[in-house]
């Protein structure tokens, strides 16, 4: 019976309640231990602090460069692109409804993998010569778009 369903002797303890006085077992210092920031009360040591010691991610030996203007790009195959009907236009809207790309990536790039059977007019903004000649030969269209900007607010005139 669900309702008579108990877990088993000592699989659930009582929580530590500390800061309780000494007879709740848990001495004076409430299991902080004796003196050092840590027995503190507001005690609140960032990760990664290591006492003043100079810290493991800066120790560590930096390797490479990290391009802040990098360009990326959604990925999608031309064996992707068979779930949509003949005849339809497939843009970056239409593959984000699709579940084919997610909209943190600003722009789409068509690759050749697999094989297209259906007539599609597809728009992305950029596509690899196999992926072209594929969707081409099926007798659709590949059209590179431009990427659309984000609009930055401009202060307004008094």
């Amino acid at each position: 019976m669900l309702d008579q369903l108990k877990p088993p002797v000592g699989a659930r303890k009582n929580i530590k309640r500390v800061g309780r006085g000494s007879s709740s077992g848990q001495g004076c210092t409430a299991g902080r231990g004796n003196k050092g920031q840590k027995s503190r009360s507001g005690c609140q040591i960032r990760p990664g602090f290591e006492g003043g010691q100079m810290p493991l991610q800066r120790r560590m030996p930096k390797r490479g460069f990290f391009n802040l203007f990098r360009v990326e790009y959604a990925v999608v195959n031309v064996r992707d692109l068979e779930r949509f009907d003949a005849d339809s236009v497939v843009d970056p809207q239409a593959l984000r409804q699709a579940g084919l790309i997610r909209s943190r990536f600003d722009r789409v790039k068509v690759l050749g993998l697999g094989e297209c059977s259906k007539k599609l007019k597809v728009q992305a903004q950029g596509f690899s010569k196999a992926a072209r000649e594929k969707i081409e030969k099926a007798g659709g269209q590949a059209e590179v778009i431009a990427q659309i900007r984000k609009k930055v607010k401009q202060p307004q005139e008094a």
